[in-house]
């Protein structure tokens, strides 16, 4: 089953108005840690906000993401804190829970862009969040901080364009604050208001 674009926002604008529940709580078994590189942050949070907008559609809403090593937890949500889509990977499986329906994928990139038609990179996002790049990247500028500024990076159905428009130092480690990534006629904004590092809590 896929939805189309506006179909599938139509899904989620339908679902932001009967959720009451689903709040986002960090999870207790992290703590936050200081670390001089974000490429040391094996475990990392992020709070933000992501805008889509594509030749169908456009939209923008609140973005958590808790990323580890083997497993990932994002979601969108309300301004409330309510959430409206997951996207969990965890041994290999992806799950993605939106509109009342559960689906499940070997690859999170398939299962989003299967069920919702969204192209969004996802395998490459952690790596640009935390201002990392890729074997597939190609540098092409730099801040004037020596912060990279543009990269392109190579997919086989087309390149992707990815702006590092502005960075900020956070949890000890400079990292980007928005981000705009694009190919063709998909555009994606990233917006980091809270980037954190994190570890296991010592039982």
């Amino acid at each position: 089953m896929r939805l189309s674009v506006s179909a599938f926002h139509t899904s989620v604008i339908f679902t932001l108005l009967l959720l009451t529940g689903c709040t986002i709580t960090p999870s207790e078994q992290f703590t936050p840690i200081d670390v001089s590189q974000a490429s040391q942050a094996k475990s990392w949070e992020l709070q933000g906000k992501i805008a889509v907008k594509t030749a169908d559609d456009k939209f923008s809403t609140n973005l958590y993401w808790l990323h580890q090593p083997a497993a990932n937890d994002l979601r969108l949500t309300t301004v409330l804190g309510t959430t409206v889509l997951t996207l969990t990977t965890n041994q290999g499986m992806a799950t993605l829970d939106v509109d009342g329906k559960t689906y499940h994928d070997r690859s999170a990139q398939d299962l989003l862009t299967g069920i919702s038609g969204w192209s969004i990179p996802l395998d490459s996002l952690p790596l640009w969040i935390t201002g990392q790049t890729g074997s597939n990247d190609n540098i092409l500028s730099y801040h004037p901080d020596g912060t990279i500024k543009q990269l392109i990076s190579q997919d086989p159905q087309s390149d992707w364009h990815v702006t590092f428009m502005s960075w900020q130092q956070q949890s000890g480690a400079l990292v980007p604050k928005l981000l705009k990534i694009e190919r063709d006629d998909v555009q994606i904004k990233i917006q980091s208001n809270q980037w954190t590092a994190v570890q296991i809590k010592a039982q």
